[in-house]
């Protein structure tokens, strides 16, 4: 498999950590109808996802910064997103909420990409539509987003994952190719 094909191969698969990382924060959290369960269900849901990411990045993130960074974006937006739609679950609503959690989200994940990384203010940017996108593709699959999850289900995570492992791909160059181990494994040596 080609090294970028193989990277973002992984990067896709990691829409996995979603539904674990709903399971997580519903647990800890209950359903997000107010403003606690919000912050708490977010930050422990984007805990979750933010290590399922950095595990499948081939060494290009910080395990540690990047789950941080998820974290700590995913629960502070899901606050904002979900306060400002009124806790609703209609498809406008949760666009709205997943746009405004992405901002947050896209900032923090921005601050914690490796240096080297080229442009990672396009993360930022990408990261309200992305995460919008997630939310209206979960609520057109007919899943029923009316028990108020902390975060899309598997078809916005699937299709999330794979448009922005486009992103990821083109912003973190590969600085090494592991081919000593057999492998078109790319990692970064700036994590």
């Amino acid at each position: 498999m080609r090294p970028a094909l193989s990277v973002w191969g992984r990067w896709t698969a990691g829409f996995l950590a979603f539904p674990i990382a709903g399971l997580v924060g519903r647990a800890a959290a209950g359903p997000v109808d107010d403003v606690m369960s919000a912050l708490v269900g977010g930050g422990v849901a984007g805990a979750v996802i933010g290590a399922g990411q950095a595990l499948v990045s081939s060494g290009r993130l910080s395990l540690p910064r990047w789950s941080v960074a998820t974290a700590t974006g995913g629960g502070l937006g899901l606050l904002l997103g979900a306060a400002l739609v009124g806790y609703r679950t209609d498809l406008g609503s949760l666009a709205v909420m997943g746009a405004v959690e992405g901002v947050l989200l896209g900032v923090a994940q921005a601050c914690a990409l490796p240096r080297t990384a080229r442009l990672p203010w396009l993360w930022a940017a990408a990261m309200p539509l992305l995460w919008a996108t997630g939310w209206t593709v979960t609520t057109l699959a007919g899943v029923g987003v009316d028990v108020r999850f902390t975060v899309f289900g598997a078809t916005g995570a699937l299709t999330f994952s794979a448009l922005s492992g486009v992103l990821l791909h083109g912003l973190l160059p590969p600085t090494v190719t592991d081919r000593a181990a057999g492998s078109d494994s790319l990692r970064e040596v700036d994590a």
